[in-house]
């Protein structure tokens, strides 16, 4: 499908998700229009690995190409809010990767930015551009499992033990909410009539003091309750329940999902679902932004990433836990 004729990409940093992008762009449009990042080396590399046309010097070189219509971020979590900032102060579109920035001040901030300057940001966040998700959205708001009663969400991944790296670094805003809680958290916002007002949760901390391991209970003002159990030195199943008084539905491997099954509660009956393909998680976000800018969408472009920001910066409240450049 040819999505992006109209606008050009530039993308800031060069790590796995990067080129994941990259590879996507390359896909659907055949180039991508620009790229930067802080090592020569990897930059050159990079460009030899994917069709680019330009390879920026810097940041500040990129942004100022008036040629750019939307920037990528994928960076480290710590380093979101500055370059979105730049990005925007610069009149670009912004999509950055999850999590968007580190706590909710940032994120307030910079979507009245993007509304002053008439621009989309938008988070890279798969569950809210994935067809299965949208189809199971609207199929439970129709009523499908009738009044939802209980969400249960868990991921769990086993990060190679390395207190370097950025998933246990602090000073990178590290740990496990950060780096795979906006998922579970973005899936139980989809489902919960309002935001929830009502919260409980508990930490492990890994020895750098990041959070490794948490536990997280939800409430909303009509009784919906979610769970949420997220992990980075223990495996868990990446899936998703959506439990209602009429039937419950499940979905394994959700962050790009593709399948659910539905279980009717009066009779048992399975009834499997399949949309999308999980291969072309990124694809969706593409086409997305390009709706948003179409449609100078930013409501859209932000739908729940506001609530979830929330939400994960009121979890790091209840357990006193702050990153560095939180307290400066």
């Amino acid at each position: 499908m040819d999505i992006m004729t109209t606008y050009n990409w530039g993308i800031i940093g060069t790590g796995w998700i990067a080129g994941e992008m990259a590879q996507t762009l390359t896909d659907e449009k055949g180039e991508i229009y620009g790229v930067t990042t802080r090592r020569t080396e990897e930059l050159e590399q990079f460009a030899k690995q994917y069709p680019v046309k330009h390879q920026f010097a810097s940041v500040a070189d990129l942004l100022a190409d008036e040629a750019v219509d939307i920037v990528y971020v994928a960076t480290p979590h710590h380093l979101h809010a500055k370059l979105i900032r730049q990005a925007l102060e610069a009149g670009k579109h912004v999509v950055s990767e999850k999590a968007i920035t580190i706590n909710s001040d940032e994120l307030t901030s910079l979507a009245a930015l993007a509304r002053q300057k008439n621009l989309i940001l938008m988070e890279a966040m798969t569950v809210l551009h994935m067809p299965i998700w949208q189809y199971l959205k609207k199929s439970v708001d129709d009523g499908l499992v009738g009044n939802v009663k209980m969400i249960q969400i868990n991921f769990g991944s086993h990060k190679a033990y390395d207190v370097t790296n950025r998933f246990f670094n602090p000073e990178l805003a590290g740990g496990a909410l950060l780096d795979i809680g906006g998922y579970a958290l973005s899936v139980a916002r989809l489902f919960m009539k309002s935001q929830p007002n009502q919260l409980l949760t508990t930490v492990n901390y890994f020895e750098t003091g990041v959070d490794e391991e948490s536990v997280i209970v939800l409430k909303n003002k009509e009784g919906e309750m979610a769970s949420i159990t997220l992990t980075m030195q223990a495996k868990q199943p990446k899936r998703a329940l959506i439990s209602g008084d009429k039937g419950y539905i499940e979905v394994y491997d959700y962050p790009r999902g593709d399948k659910a099954v539905f279980v009717e509660t009066a009779t048992g009956q399975k009834t499997e679902i399949a949309k999308g393909s999980s291969a072309k998680a990124l694809a969706y976000e593409v086409a997305d932004v390009k709706r948003f800018i179409d449609n100078q969408d930013l409501d859209g472009a932000l739908a729940y990433t506001i609530d979830v920001m929330n939400l994960m910066t009121a979890v790091r409240k209840e357990w006193g836990f702050y990153y560095p450049s939180e307290k400066e």
